[in-house]
C-alpha cells in the first residue's frame, strides 16, 4: 500500500471514529453545475448579490486551495465544473474543521450555498453548507494529469472519464448516435426487435466465433457475428420493418478499428433494393451529421468529410481498375488477377476464385484511399452469399458497401429470398469451409426452410456503431468510443 492511500485509510478510520459517515447516502442535489452557470454567467458580482436562490449541488472535488481560514475547491459533476469559496465563517467551527482535515482531491461532496463572484471575476458557489459523501481512498494516479497513459485510460475508464471532460463528450456523443438512428428508424415505420445472442449456427457473415457450450442442453453454441439470418426469420413472419440495435462478437484482431465485441445496426426493408438503401443512407448520414454538429462536413483527421451526398457509386472492378491504374478488362481473366495479388502481395490463396481475388487486390490497395463517402458496388457472387443476383450478370450481386475515411462503414444487399438458390450457395459454402476456409458460413437448414414458406423481396443493412462514432467523434481509435474496449492482461 502506497503512503498516500495508507494516509487516507487513516482519515477514513478517523471520520468513522468521531463518528461521521465517510459514505452518506440521502443527499439531493437539486441543481447541476451547468445549470448555475446558465443562470448567471451574465451577471455582475452586484446582480448575483441580490440573488436568492440557493443551490444544491454534488460532485467530485478535483482541485482544492486552502488558505487558512477559506479554501476554494473545484467541483465537478456530469455537466461540468464550477468553483466553490468554502470559509469559516459560513460553515461553522465544527463543520469547517471536518472540511480542513478530511476533504481531499477526489473525495465527493455536496454543498449548498448561493452565487457569487471572486475578486478576479469567476462565478463561484459560496459555500453555506457542505457534506462529504464519498471518502476516496486511492489518489488519482499523477500520470492522469497529462493524460500520457493511453492503455491505463483505457484500463481504468472510470477515472478517465471523470479526470477527462473531453471523454465524456465522446460518450455522449455516442448516446445521441443512437438515440437518434432509433428515432430515424421509427419514424419511418420500422420496429425495433430483439434476436438471439447465442445462435446454433454461426450464420449472417463471413467471421469466426467465439463458443461457447449450453450444461443442460449439452450444446454448442456461437455468440452471433450478425442477426441478419434471424432478422431475415421476421420479414417470413410479415415484420416488414424490422431493426436490432445491439451487439455482435467476432473471435478476430483487435486493432484502431476492430474489438471483438461490437455494435451494429441491421435494418431489413421488405419491398426495398439495395438501391434504394443508398439513397436512405446518404439521408441518414446527412441528417446525422447535421444533428449533431450543425453542419454536413465534418472533420476526421487530416481530412473534412463531406456528408451531404448525393455519394459517387464504383463498382469493384472499376475501383480496383483505377486504384491499380490498369485496363479493367484484366481483372477478367483469374490468372493475372492471382499475379496481381502476388504482385501487390495481397492475401490470398492460389485456390481462390476470380471474385475473391478481386476482393483481396480491393483491400489490399483500395479500400484505405476511399476517404469520401463512396459506395462500392456490383460485388462477386462468391463473396456474398446471402445477396440476391444482378440481372443479366449473375457472377455479381445486387449489394454495396459504403467506405468513408478508409473503411467500410456499412454493407448492404438485395437480399436473396429464393430457397433453392440459397440452399446452393450454404452448399459451396460448405465446400469451401471443407477446404479450410474458417470464416465460410454453416449450412441453416431451418433459413432455408423459413424461406421456402416465402420472404418478400427485401433489401437488408448493417452499419458499425462503433466506426460510426469515430466519424462522428473524430476519433482515430475504436478504443476511443468503447468504454470498456477488451485489453490483454496487465503483466
Amino acid at each position: 500500500m502506497d503512503e498516500q492511500t495508507k494516509q487516507r485509510r487513516a482519515k477514513l478510520a478517523a471520520l468513522r471514529e468521531a463518528g461521521q459517515n465517510p459514505y452518506f447516502n440521502g443527499f439531493k442535489p437539486e441543481y447541476h453545475c451547468s445549470d448555475v452557470i446558465a443562470a448567471h454567467e451574465d451577471q455582475s458580482a452586484e446582480e448575483l448579490e441580490k440573488v436568492e436562490t440557493s443551490y444544491t449541488l454534488a460532485g467530485r472535488v478535483m482541485a482544492l486551495r486552502m488558505f487558512g481560514k477559506a479554501a476554494f475547491v473545484k467541483l465537478s459533476d456530469r455537466t461540468g465544473d464550477i468553483q466553490l469559496f468554502v470559509q469559516k465563517n459560513s460553515l461553522g467551527d465544527e463543520s469547517f474543521g471536518l472540511f480542513k482535515k478530511y476533504i481531499e482531491i477526489g473525495d465527493i461532496i455536496g454543498v449548498e450555498g448561493k452565487p457569487t463572484r471572486t475578486r478576479t471575476g469567476e462565478l463561484t458557489i459560496l459555500a453555506d453548507s457542505l457534506q462529504l459523501l464519498t471518502k476516496g481512498i486511492k489518489p488519482l494516479p499523477e500520470k492522469f494529469h497529462g493524460l500520457k497513459d493511453v492503455e491505463l485510460r483505457y484500463r481504468r475508464r472510470y477515472l478517465d472519464l471523470f479526470i477527462n471532460p473531453d471523454v465524456r463528450k465522446v460518450f455522449k456523443l455516442r448516446t445521441s448516435v443512437l438515440k437518434f438512428l432509433r428515432a430515424y428508424l421509427d419514424d419511418r415505420g420500422f420496429w425495433e426487435v430483439e434476436t438471439p445472442m447465442m445462435h446454433p449456427l454461426a450464420g449472417g457473415a463471413a467471421a469466426r466465433p467465439f463458443v461457447t457450450h449450453h450444461n443442460a442442453l449439452d450444446m454448442e453454441l456461437f455468440m452471433r457475428v450478425a442477426p441478419e439470418l434471424y432478422l431475415k426469420r421476421l420479414l417470413v413472419g410479415g415484420m416488414e420493418r424490422v431493426y436490432e440495435l445491439n451487439r455482435c462478437f467476432r473471435n478476430e484482431g483487435i486493432s484502431t478499428q476492430h474489438n471483438p465485441e461490437f455494435t451494429m445496426l441491421e435494418f431489413y426493408q421488405a419491398y426495398a433494393t439495395y438501391e434504394d438503401l443508398m439513397s436512405l443512407t446518404e439521408d441518414l448520414l446527412g441528417s446525422l451529421a447535421e444533428h449533431l454538429h450543425g453542419k454536413s462536413q465534418l472533420p476526421f483527421g487530416e481530412h473534412t468529410i463531406d456528408y451531404s451526398g448525393p455519394y459517387p457509386r464504383k463498382s469493384v472492378k472499376q475501383a480496383v481498375a483505377e486504384g491499380l491504374n490498369i485496363d479493367p478488362d484484366m481483372l477478367d481473366d483469374r490468372q493475372k488477377l492471382l499475379d496481381l495479388a502476388h504482385q501487390y502481395e495481397a492475401p490470398c490463396d492460389d485456390a481462390w476464385d476470380a471474385g475473391k481475388l478481386l476482393m483481396a487486390l480491393f483491400e489490399e490497395e483500395v479500400e484505405e484511399t476511399l476517404i469520401q463517402p463512396t459506395f462500392i458496388i456490383d460485388f462477386p457472387l462468391s463473396v456474398s452469399p446471402l445477396s440476391r443476383k444482378k440481372e443479366g450478370q449473375e457472377d455479381l450481386v445486387d449489394r454495396f458497401e459504403l467506405y468513408i475515411a478508409g473503411r467500410e462503414i456499412a454493407n448492404a444487399f438485395s437480399e436473396l429470398n429464393d430457397p433453392d438458390d440459397q440452399r446452393a450457395r450454404f452448399s459451396a459454402q460448405m465446400e469451401a469451409k471443407a477446404q479450410g476456409d474458417e470464416e465460410a458460413m454453416p449450412y441453416d437448414e431451418d433459413y432455408v426452410l423459413a424461406l421456402e414458406y416465402g420472404m418478400p423481396p427485401a433489401a437488408g443493412e448493417g452499419i458499425g456503431i462503433d466506426r460510426l462514432v469515430m466519424l462522428m467523434a473524430d476519433a482515430q481509435s475504436i478504443r476511443e468510443v468503447i468504454l470498456f474496449p477488451l485489453l490483454r492482461p496487465e503483466a
